[in-house]
């Protein structure tokens, strides 16, 4: 419903922060068609999710963040979870 809003309300960017968190199958493909559509439509997202394959199912670029600042950025042509764990870690160099 909050995100119908968003979408009626013409904004341009959203911050999603686990947005599909706690809800049903069903339901997160109404929510991923949702953002999809928003993208299409000249909109940006900006998605948190502790998800990891989520966030690499539904993005085009990742930045990934370590204690507060920015670690690495990777595109959505090649992105693989030990890529993003690696620059996640704290032992990533």
């Amino acid at each position: 419903m909050v995100i119908a809003k968003w979408l009626v309300a013409k904004s341009k960017i959203l911050i999603m922060d686990e947005p599909t968190r706690g809800i049903d199958v069903n339901a997160k493909a109404e929510i991923y068609a949702l953002m999809k559509e928003f993208v299409e439509n000249g909109g940006s997202i900006i998605m948190v999710s502790s998800e990891m394959p989520e966030v690499i199912g539904v993005s085009t670029r990742i930045m990934i963040m370590r204690e507060g600042h920015v670690s690495g950025m990777l595109d959505n042509t090649d992105i693989a979870e030990k890529d993003i764990m690696k620059l996640a870690s704290l032992n990533a160099g």
